[in-house]
């Protein structure tokens, strides 16, 4: 039996249930069609197998299914193809994913005879602008009709960016892949943005099954027990805040942890100090942004930052009117690679020699525990750090570092870089302890914002632009 025979035979009207009450209660209207979504998916997996195949059924030809798919108009029929390539994806193997992913890209592409003949019509003489539009109708990849199908189907839309976490891992080896990750964020840009998200306040009540999702997704500061979790959410002076997608009830999209403070941290082992002493929310004057985490990679790409950082501020505003401060407290997790390039290289432009020499005990475990090593270190290193984040860009004019890049490009002034802020081993590793505080003062965002993006230029504190020559502020900072 073709394919097509098959999706004659799927989907016969004389083969559907029929309902003999139209007037049935609306549960029993649900009930029906739930069980007619089931019949047709288990008849699309029947006759989608080879009749004379003994034992259980291969997994469905995953091209087959897109192109039956696209193929139908009737909405209960689409619905449940649909499901069934998804959970046909989902059932196949990484090579299977795979083929199925580069067929996206080679077949499911624009309808090549229809674009030359939308070309053909927009030049004919008097073509007007629905010509044109024909043209961009026409020259629309394939595979995002099919996207949107899939999307319909009962949990497509998480399906789909689970989809797109599986492409993501195949992207730098084959760029043909490229075409296809540019349609899911296309679309997942419209179906993800700010107009559909809810901000939720996650605390200690909050459903078990979010919280172990907080727990697991945290990727800058590891929770590693329930009772750790607990100090970030209970107390008066602790907050943490999430986006929501409603097709992705239980499933934070990005979530921000805050603390209230009396002043500006330096360093984050206080904050996180299981046996700290709690103050009063309406004693703090500062809330600190110490850990903002995304937690879908299949949504890479897709903004939400700035949106949740701007929305806290509002309801933090709002809530308490005594904190006037708003700041993170932020790794650089760039920092640490790109010193070691500039260490190995003699035409650095951000190291001499004395400054090589004085950054050697970088390359002995536990130095930063010896108070005169680390002294030295310092002085060394605060100017080294400056340099990074004032001058140091990427191939495309970008500030380096990827936090720097989000805050600054959010409209956040760099205000203060703090020396072992971070001691813990990853912190370590990742930028030799250094941490940083970006500011949100709230009347200079959008000309922050505004000369970063249009002259790229850095917005930052008179203390941090010092350190660039050489002449670090007292204290721990810079």
């Amino acid at each position: 039996m073709s394919p097509r025979q098959a999706a004659t035979a799927l989907f016969d009207p004389k083969e559907m249930p029929v309902s003999k009450s139209p007037q049935a209660p609306r549960e029993s209207r649900s009930a029906f069609l739930g069980d007619l979504l089931d019949t047709l998916t288990e008849r699309g997996r029947s006759l989608l197998r080879r009749r004379d195949q003994p034992g259980p059924a291969p997994t469905p030809d995953l091209a087959t299914l897109g192109d039956l798919l696209l193929s139908r108009r009737g909405e209960a029929s689409g619905v449940a193809l649909a499901r069934a390539l998804l959970a046909a994806f989902d059932a196949a193997g990484p090579d299977e994913r795979f083929a199925f992913l580069r067929t996206l890209a080679d077949r499911f592409g624009p309808d090549r005879a229809a674009v030359e003949t939308a070309i053909e019509a927009m030049r004919r003489e008097g073509a007007g602008i629905e010509a044109v539009e024909a043209l961009h109708a026409a020259a629309e990849p394939r595979r995002q009709e099919l996207m949107r199908r899939l999307n319909l189907a009962p949990g497509g839309t998480a399906a789909l960016v689970r989809m797109r976490e599986e492409l993501l891992k195949h992207l730098r080896g084959h760029p043909e892949l490229r075409r296809v990750d540019a349609d899911f964020a296309h679309l997942f840009g419209s179906w993800f943005n700010r107009g559909f998200l809810v901000l939720r306040h996650i605390d200690w009540t909050t459903p078990a099954n979010i919280l172990a999702r907080i727990i697991r997704y945290e990727a800058v500061h590891a929770i590693g027990t329930w009772d750790d979790l607990r100090n970030r959410l209970e107390p008066a002076d602790r907050r943490c805040y999430g986006f929501f997608h409603p097709q992705l009830v239980d499933e934070p999209l990005i979530f921000v942890e805050v603390a209230l403070t009396e002043a500006i941290p330096d360093s984050v082992a206080p904050l996180l100090d299981l046996g700290r002493s709690p103050i009063e929310a309406d004693q703090a004057t500062t809330a600190v942004f110490y850990s903002i985490s995304n937690t879908q990679r299949g949504l890479a790409g897709v903004s939400f930052g700035n949106f949740l950082i701007k929305q806290v501020v509002e309801d933090l505003k709002a809530e308490l009117p005594n904190v006037r401060t708003f700041v993170t407290l932020s790794p650089a997790p760039g920092f640490a690679a790109w010193l070691a390039r500039e260490r190995a290289n003699p035409d650095s432009e951000a190291l001499d020699e004395a400054t090589r020499a004085a950054l050697l005990p970088l390359d002995t475990p536990g130095w930063h525990l010896d108070p005169v090593v680390a002294e030295a270190v310092r002085e060394a290193l605060l100017p080294v750090a400056a340099h990074y984040f004032l001058k140091a860009r990427t191939a495309d004019g970008r500030p380096a570092d990827p936090v720097a890049r989000f805050h600054l490009g959010n409209g956040a002034r760099l205000e203060r870089l703090n020396f072992l802020g971070d001691t813990s081993p990853n912190g370590l590793r990742q930028s030799h302890g250094l941490m940083v505080n970006y500011l949100y003062a709230l009347d200079e965002i959008e000309k922050n914002h505004e000369a970063l993006a249009e002259k790229g230029v850095i917005a930052a504190s008179g203390a941090v632009r010092k350190a660039l020559h050489g002449k670090p502020a007292g204290g721990p900072a810079a």
